[in-house]
């Protein structure tokens, strides 16, 4: 197994049934402030004391900080910031991957934080049904992200995921939400959004050469 599956590295509190390392509320930045950038585009950023990173591409762009997790804690510790990984959670992949892909996303922020990085969790769910483990390691009354792209594309989907958005702000009742993607009427208060990294390239070349 590869380093036990970071086991062997840390070993962490464990939260609900399935032992979930538990994560820090984070409350001391000013999200709203920062750059924020995708994973795949940290090793070539400047200036990253101004940036965050997010994880919402797609998983094999970012499944290298958990394979080789000590490799990529001098890169982030550059950053004000950084979401935890966006591990995918798919209403049709099989439960048991649903949680190991919890596991891994609160791991990797858990070691982060014990690094010095400010980690904003990234909270995802699936069906009803996830609720029984899904909050498992995310702490009350912090900052937290969300995103809602490809949930808004049907009614079923746009309804798991604004059933999931409630639980998250009863059970979790944030301080704040970093999000990405199109934002719910329902719950648009206290919200940063975060702009896709090609719509920012985008802006920035029709003001310098105004095209």
């Amino acid at each position: 197994m590869l380093n036990f599956e970071n086991c062997d590295k840390m070993l962490f509190d464990g939260a609900g049934p399935y032992q979930i390392p538990a994560l820090r509320p984070e409350n001391s930045l000013r999200i709203d402030k920062l750059e924020w950038i995708p994973f795949n585009y940290a090793r070539t950023a400047k200036d990253r004391a101004g940036k965050g990173v997010h994880f919402y591409v797609d998983d094999y762009q970012f499944a290298r900080v958990w394979n080789s997790p000590d490799a990529y804690i001098p890169m982030l510790q550059q950053f004000a910031a950084v979401t935890s990984p966006d591990f995918s959670q798919y209403t049709d992949m099989p439960v048991a991957m649903q949680i190991y892909n919890s596991y891994r996303k609160h791991w990797l922020g858990a070691y982060w934080q014990m690094h010095g990085i400010h980690v904003i969790p990234t909270i995802s769910w699936s069906t009803p049904e996830s609720y029984a483990w899904c909050f498992d390691g995310d702490p009350v009354g912090g900052i937290v992200s969300v995103s809602s792209v490809g949930t808004q594309a049907g009614k079923t989907s746009a309804a798991l995921f604004e059933q999931g958005c409630r639980e998250m702000l009863r059970r979790l009742a944030p301080s704040e939400v970093l999000w990405y993607g199109k934002v719910p009427a329902e719950f648009d208060w206290n919200v940063t959004r975060v702009k896709p990294h090609q719509d920012l390239i985008k802006e920035r070349r029709i003001a310098k050469h105004g095209r």
